[in-house]
């Protein structure tokens, strides 16, 4: 481990780079699968196409498997969050830590909220940003490693550690923990793409470290760029599809 702190960036820097390689500037679309893993209960496969348009943060995720998903929504619009019942044509106001189809997904895991707005460097005992130089995985991919704590109340976990590439800043480990400090899930991206000069995660991993076992896999696939219509985003969208 290197702790040379001199030549490396600061955290703050280290986030802003991380931002700007992800930062999609147009409309987006994709097909989502969520592969969760329980020791007690199996597999469960949900799928769905993904809408997101980060000039005014909306996003619409519409499930289209299995069945008993099929047609049902999750929309944000303005401030607003929604999900959407197929059965029972309704919608319910949601939180952002409240589960996508009964997986470890949440619902805040599909908006974009800009990093520096939800998470500030971490100091130690003597006021230095926690930040040291590494590698990672058999590869002995260079890294910073930090800690970011939340600056505002409704982050889902408080306390995160990152393992970032020195080379791209692209995020290649997470570990998020409770207040009390305890380690409650480690995320994995081993699989990016570019698309037009922005990283997207095509393959995102997440380990439940407080319920052993439980692991939820994120894969995404058929991005496109192409402007998404206005009338996607919408509750009459969601409820003309179980027509």
């Amino acid at each position: 481990m290197n702790t040379h702190l001199w030549a490396a960036p600061g955290v703050v820097e280290i986030m802003n780079n991380m931002e700007d390689l992800q930062d999609i500037a147009t409309d987006i679309t994709v097909k989502l699968k969520i592969t969760e893993k329980k020791p007690d209960q199996g597999v469960k496969v949900l799928e769905g196409v993904y809408y997101r348009r980060d000039e005014d943060d909306s996003f619409l995720l519409v499930m289209i498997a299995p069945d008993n998903e099929k047609g049902n929504g999750y929309l944000r619009v303005g401030d607003n969050m929604w999900m959407y019942r197929r059965n029972t044509r309704t919608f319910q106001i949601m939180h952002r830590d409240q589960s996508i189809g009964g997986t470890d997904a949440k619902a805040g895991d599909m908006e974009k909220r800009k990093f520096t707005d939800l998470y500030e460097p971490a100091l130690d005992e003597n006021n230095n940003e926690i930040l040291t130089e590494e590698t990672l995985g058999k590869a002995k991919i260079p890294v910073y490693r930090f800690e970011a704590k939340g600056k505002v109340k409704d982050v889902e976990y408080p306390k995160e550690i990152y393992w970032v590439r020195q080379d791209n800043f692209l995020t290649m480990k997470q570990e998020s923990y409770s207040l009390s400090g305890m380690l409650m899930e480690t995320s994995y991206f081993p699989k990016y793409t570019t698309v037009e000069g922005r990283y997207i995660p095509l393959r995102m991993l997440f380990v439940d470290e407080f319920e052993k076992g439980n692991k939820t896999m994120v894969e995404l696939s058929g991005i496109s760029l192409k402007s998404i219509d206005n009338n996607i985003f919408t509750k009459a969208y969601l409820e003309n599809l179980s027509k």
